[in-house]
């Protein structure tokens, strides 16, 4: 089996044909949709808008992403993870959107990832959605409580779908809701590392079997997130192969306390680095590519010269995303891949540079192919490198017979 894009009879939203993401991919009996917003087309004026409430967007959103998986055979009980784009400004709101989800997926509790984001693509809009769904919701390995548990932002189950097990986000938040270590970035990160471990040794597992770990922070730590390396190091790479990583700045996050957030992602297979000779990764806490199973997952990627550590094209977005891309298609090339297999991107863009976003789509169609990955932008108030104008988060899948 391979992949190929979900195309649904009808979507009224918008003319899905053209883009370079595409609404969903699906293979068997396994989907991922993109990230969608209530966005519509409005014939009225022209172009793409977002209108109503928090609740009003929350409901257009995931009526776009479950019309998706309708039409790859799936509903919303085979939902085996669920992540929420939520803008600062939407914040205070947010629990109308956590409402809406609740009413739609009833006793059915898929994994939650929550990211904070800058905003979205559309200004107006608060929330964007994406879906990963298997035929009968995958195994619960642990289900939810009602009662709030220490160190995750949603009451969240956590999931297994083909030996992958996903984590709720992790948060330095304790059962009272209060944060831990106030003002201590590397505190933080160590106690969502630690709750992480914790929730992972409930599902038989452990931080040894981690193939990803994204995080996000804000502006205020860049000057300290080195010091997490010892942090890391100390907690990681346990099996021998360090996860893939990503660091993306938001101005605040769920809390305004908060200094970090963490979404980790495990296996229950063997962990295979991949690599295609980058030295600079000798001395770090993550790689630049895990295979686990059928799943190559990746780090994220900027515009840098991975021999001289350089960051490249500073203030051009197009040339970043143009090197940010050729450094994925080298790995995928290293891995056996190509870019049909690319099942998810995630990028994410500086605020700055939104005006020039949209010349990532003229890259992508260059470097990339059809069906094309299941795509989600969102908007940060930095990378980690400040000449950064992009980082993009790509997981790719073997075919079958790959195994």
């Amino acid at each position: 089996m391979t992949l190929h894009a979900i195309k649904p009879a009808s979507f009224p939203w918008f003319p899905y044909e053209g883009f370079t993401f595409c609404l969903g991919l699906a293979e068997g009996d396994a989907a991922w949709t993109s990230g969608h917003t209530s966005a519509a087309h409005d014939e009225t004026v022209g172009k793409m808008v977002v209108k109503g409430t928090m609740a009003e967007q929350a409901r257009i959103a995931y009526q776009k992403v479950l019309t998706i998986l309708e039409a790859a055979g799936l509903g919303p009980a085979d939902v085996t993870r669920i992540t929420e784009n939520v803008t600062i400004s939407g914040l205070p709101e947010y629990a109308d959107a956590v409402a809406v989800r609740e009413e739609i997926f009833g006793a059915h509790q898929p994994a939650i990832r929550t990211v904070v984001v800058e905003r979205l693509v559309r200004r107006t809009a608060f929330l964007e959605v994406e879906l990963h769904a298997v035929a009968g919701g995958g195994r619960q390995l642990r289900v939810a409580s009602e009662a709030r548990d220490a160190g995750t932002w949603q009451r969240s189950s956590i999931t297994e779908h083909d030996g992958t097990v996903y984590l709720p986000t992790i948060v330095p938040i304790d059962e009272s809701g209060e944060v831990v270590h106030p003002g201590d970035f590397v505190g933080q990160y160590a106690y969502c590392l630690d709750r992480a471990d914790q929730l992972l040794r409930q599902a038989g597992l452990s931080l040894d079997n981690a193939v990803t770990t994204y995080d996000y922070s804000t502006p205020a730590t860049r000057d300290v997130y080195r010091k997490c390396h010892q942090v890391r190091k100390e907690r990681l790479g346990g099996a021998g192969v360090y996860p893939g990583a990503g660091g993306i700045l938001m101005s605040r996050l769920h809390h305004p306390d908060q200094l970090v957030a963490l979404d980790v992602t495990a296996s229950r297979h063997p962990l295979e680095l991949v690599n295609p000779g980058w030295k600079r990764y000798e001395t770090l806490t993550y790689s630049p590519g895990v295979r686990a199973g059928r799943t190559l997952f990746m780090s994220g990627f900027a515009a840098l010269d991975m021999e001289t550590q350089e960051a490249l094209h500073p203030g051009d977005l197009q040339a970043q995303a143009e090197a940010t891309y050729g450094t994925i298609l080298e790995l995928l090339r290293y891995a056996g891949l190509g870019p049909a297999d690319l099942v998810e991107t995630t990028e994410y863009c500086v605020e700055s540079a939104l005006p020039e976003y949209r010349v990532v789509a003229g890259v992508r169609e260059r470097l990339l192919s059809p069906p094309w990955p299941a795509s989600t932008g969102a908007m940060c108030a930095a990378l980690l490198r400040p000449e950064f104008l992009l980082e993009v988060f790509p997981t790719a899948l073997y075919p079958e017979a790959a195994q």
